[in-house]
């Protein structure tokens, strides 16, 4: 399972990358694993300068055989959707969403104006992702 160093987790299994201010957030390696394949991320273009708190939910994750929310890890104003989350590409003949082909880089789902940069405090690193995934 790939766990980056570089970000902070929540136990949503939503991760966090923190860019100038700006937190990009997707779903980790161990959550998308978990869901299998992905066929619908849900994410209304409408939330796009909404204000969200932290736990509530920004969108949905459709899998082959379950559907999953997708929450906010910490609070702030959604500045940026992700529109090729539904993107699919052939990777050794199978379909492939790149949320499960790449869920650290072409697959993160919104950037996020942090309302609260202390809400980070709460996240997991990576060591403390890993074990709480273990």
């Amino acid at each position: 399972m790939n766990i980056p160093a570089n970000l902070k987790y929540s136990t949503e299994h939503e991760w966090v990358q923190l860019e100038n201010g700006v937190a990009v957030i997707g779903i980790t390696d161990y959550a998308q694993s978990q869901l299998g394949e992905i066929v619908f991320v849900d994410i209304q273009p409408d939330i796009e300068g909404e204000t969200l708190a932290k736990g509530e939910v920004f969108g949905a994750i459709e899998a082959v055989k379950t559907v999953a929310d997708i929450f906010m890890p910490v609070s702030g104003e959604i500045i940026a959707i992700n529109g090729t989350v539904n993107d699919i590409s052939e990777n050794a003949g199978k379909q492939e969403s790149v949320v499960n082909s790449d869920p650290y880089g072409a697959g993160w789902m919104i950037r996020v104006k942090i309302g609260d940069p202390s809400e980070l405090d709460d996240l997991m690193n990576a060591k403390d992702y890993e074990n709480f995934t273990a």
